[in-house]
């Protein structure tokens, strides 16, 4: 996938707006709800379950899950719906991750 200059997003890009997701998640008590039942942690787990290698992937994946969720997201950070895509590809590493 690629970012708005055309070049590949990167690992770090990506996982800079999965952070950006899981802080404006945290900050509603719902949202965190479905996310852990989604997730199947619990809330005294999260900062453990962060440091997972496919943990940032599942934050993007909840959010593309719903769309008003996500549209809300991008508007607040102010990216286009696409990148949540582009950076779910980038952390879940590429074609050959099949969820």
């Amino acid at each position: 996938m690629k970012n708005v200059q055309g070049k590949s997003l990167s690992v770090e890009e990506a996982q800079g707006i999965a952070t950006q997701a899981l802080v404006q998640l945290s900050q509603d008590p719902e949202q965190v709800g479905r996310f852990l039942a989604f997730s199947g942690i619990g809330p005294d787990q999260i900062r453990d379950a962060a440091s997972e290698p496919g943990f940032l992937a599942g934050v993007l994946e909840f959010y593309m899950m719903d769309e008003a969720l996500l549209l809300a997201f991008c508007e607040n950070a102010g990216l286009r719906p696409t990148m949540m895509a582009a950076a779910r590809y980038a952390l879940a590493g590429g074609p050959e991750y099949d969820a």
